[in-house]
């Protein structure tokens, strides 16, 4: 496509200016209360911004308790024998059971839900928050066995161990997303989360109904005089 002329080139930019020049005291003529409205509605917080800062604070404190797991294993995976120093391996440790115990106390206390007479609760009747408490003290459990290999340097241990911590970590990160404090995902595609079962409190059993007061007989006539 051969250039434009400079002239037309020239003559576009001019038309263009005249256009936004035309159209500044447009603009102008924008009252200062309705420049004030839309500064109030910018600047104004979004209702549900208290829901999305637990919402943060719940992805801040899986990532608090990531960090330091996956530092663990990054650490003792890279060891050419296994053998992580036993100050080293203290330091991790304590950075971790931290990071659980903070996880643990930021989790509202979990619904009690009573046992029926004659069974146990169902493992499926828990509450997703005692799923997440059940979570984290498997993962500080696997932690802790790591933690115990790679100071003796146990190569084998080791290599049973880090797949599980690995697992407590993606069960961790499953309870959380569970637990209903987070938003559902929606990436197309992706297949849907099974419903979260409810805590299942026993029905209270129905009051039995009284029987039926009996009638008494009545009383035979009296022969006349």
């Amino acid at each position: 496509m051969p250039a434009l002329p400079v002239r037309r080139i020239a003559t576009s930019a001019l038309c263009a200016s005249l256009l936004i020049g035309a159209a500044a005291p447009v603009f102008a003529a924008d009252s200062s209360d309705e420049r004030a409205s839309r500064t109030v509605v910018s600047t104004t917080v979004a209702p549900d911004a208290a829901a999305l800062l637990n919402q943060v604070k719940t992805l801040q404190d899986t990532g608090g308790v990531l960090t330091p797991v996956t530092g663990l294993l990054d650490a003792v995976l890279k060891t050419k024998d296994g053998k992580l120093p036993a100050d080293e391996a203290q330091k991790h440790a304590d950075a971790i059971k931290s990071a659980i115990d903070t996880a643990k106390a930021a989790a509202p206390a979990a619904p009690a839900v009573p046992a029926t007479p004659d069974k146990a609760v169902p493992d499926d009747a828990k509450a997703p928050l005692d799923v997440k408490a059940d979570a984290l003290a498997a993962l500080q459990s696997a932690v802790d066995a790591l933690v115990k290999s790679a100071t003796a340097g146990d190569v084998t241990a080791i290599a049973t161990q880090a797949p599980v911590v690995v697992t407590g970590l993606v069960n961790f990160l499953a309870a959380t997303l569970l637990s209903g404090a987070l938003p559902a995902p929606n990436l197309p595609g992706l297949p849907a989360l099974p419903e979260v079962p409810a805590a299942n409190t026993p029905a209270l059993p129905s009051t039995p109904s009284l029987p039926a007061t009996p009638s008494l007989p009545q009383a035979p006539a009296l022969p006349s005089v």
